[in-house]
């Protein structure tokens, strides 16, 4: 929801709340007997739900801007060895980083239960279709999750770019993080480059990765 959408909301709500109030003031202004016994609790009842909606819709905006917020960190430049480990890609083959050496790496980590990192997968799938053929890959190893869960879950996002599976956090502790989405970029000959905590825009990935897709060994 937009802020305009959101005050647009916040309008109606307290409206109703009024038009409520307003409507059982009326009654009791019409009838000299007291009203029928529960009708202040119903009128209550109405306005604090409509209260409580509005409160859940502004709750879910601040996340949602969160969310975006975060998507505007930029990377780390950082400069380590990328670690030699092995993982199984979802069709069972034993893969490594040190097989991509002589092409430019971007490594996800990232889990299906984790929002952002399903807010930035349309943009990580966009970037590699467009830089795929320039000596780029993109390898989105999922954290502690077995086959049947990830596998639904790359079909739902078309992904195209290689997946494997670290069903032991092996990834998370040898680039030592703890936090998902985490990416880091390697350069051609191996080393990591650039690191990012938090999901990253398709803006971010055209701002920082060309660069060293572009350099030569």
């Amino acid at each position: 929801m937009t802020s305009t959408g959101l005050r647009v909301y916040s309008h109606i709500c307290c409206n109703l709340c009024y038009n409520l109030i307003r409507k059982f003031e009326s009654q009791m202004l019409d009838n000299k007997s007291p009203s029928r016994p529960g009708s202040l609790g119903l009128v209550m009842i109405g306005a604090g739900l409509m209260l409580l909606g509005f409160l859940s819709v502004v709750y879910l905006y601040n996340i949602s801007r969160s969310l975006s917020a975060e998507f505007q960190v930029v990377p780390v430049e950082v400069d380590f060895d990328a670690p030699d480990q092995y993982f199984q890609d979802l069709s069972g083959a034993l893969n490594s980083l040190r097989d991509f050496r002589g092409q430019v790496v971007l490594v996800n980590l990232w889990a299906t239960w984790c929002p952002p990192c399903r807010e930035e997968m349309p943009a990580l799938q966009e970037f590699y279709e467009k830089y795929k053929n320039d000596g780029f890959v993109l390898i989105a190893i999922n954290q502690e999750e077995r086959r049947e869960a990830v596998i639904p879950f790359v079909e739902e996002f078309g992904l195209t770019f290689p997946v494997w599976l670290d069903e032991d956090f092996q990834a998370g502790r040898n680039f030592k993080t703890i936090s998902l989405p985490s990416s880091y970029v390697v350069d051609r000959s191996g080393r990591v480059r650039l690191m990012w905590i938090g999901g990253i825009s398709r803006r971010n990935l055209e701002k920082f990765v060309p660069n060293l897709i572009q350099e030569r060994r």
